[in-house]
């Protein structure tokens, strides 16, 4: 009789094992998703596509979190007869952007009354879907957050994340139910390279008050 005690022990502490493994993945797929954590520095490049004028507008871009800082120095790919490109430095804990004429050098100096907005995930976004971009072999894994809550049924905006190291993918914003702006980011890297790219050049200290335009 022992050799059996023995078997229906072992078969028993299998059954519970197995349980056990059951229980702790169901827990798991249970668990809310919580969004992860984005990078307070990078750099990288972006392209702005603004819904109501039709533009393009593709970027290097420098990204301070932590001193509300962002500078964006638009890309020139090609030539286009009378159009200006510009650099722009946010600092928003100064509540001021300074525009400048990149050729020129010409410097604008705007207040700033909205406040700093990072990329990254608040921690009462929505989570809203997790997929994998790209084909077979060459794909990354993102989610896809956004600010949507139960009592309205549209959101204003939806941010796509990398699962791994939480860079930004795409955001896009809506106002009055129309689509505002979306942006799409790569080529990113941690960290700032040139701090330097935060201060303004001495053309700002002699700064007008108007924002320039884009047409010569």
């Amino acid at each position: 009789m022992a050799p059996k005690t023995v078997a229906i022990s072992h078969g028993f502490s299998a059954l519970l094992i197995i349980i056990s493994i059951f229980l702790n993945l169901w827990a798991a797929r249970t668990q809310p998703v919580v969004p992860c954590q984005a990078p307070l520095q990078w750099e990288g490049r972006t392209v702005e596509y603004e819904h109501s004028s039709g533009r393009n507008i593709r970027a290097m871009v420098s990204y301070d979190s932590p001193n509300q800082r962002l500078r964006i120095l638009e890309e020139k790919k090609r030539f286009i007869p009378c159009k200006k490109f510009f650099e722009y430095i946010y600092l928003y804990k100064d509540a001021v952007m300074y525009q400048i004429e990149q050729l020129t050098k010409l410097c604008s100096k705007i207040s700033l009354s909205e406040p700093w907005d990072p990329y990254d995930i608040p921690d009462n976004s929505t989570y809203e879907d997790q997929y994998y971009i790209g084909g077979p072999d060459d794909q990354i894994m993102v989610q896809e957050w956004s600010d949507r809550k139960p009592a309205r049924k549209f959101e204003n905006w939806v941010g796509v994340y990398t699962i791994k190291d939480c860079y930004p993918v795409q955001e896009t914003y809506t106002k009055n139910y129309s689509v505002t702006t979306s942006t799409r980011f790569f080529d990113l890297k941690f960290g700032i390279s040139d701090p330097s790219v935060f201060i303004p050049p001495s053309t700002c200290q002699t700064a007008q008050s108007e924002k320039m335009t884009y047409v010569c």
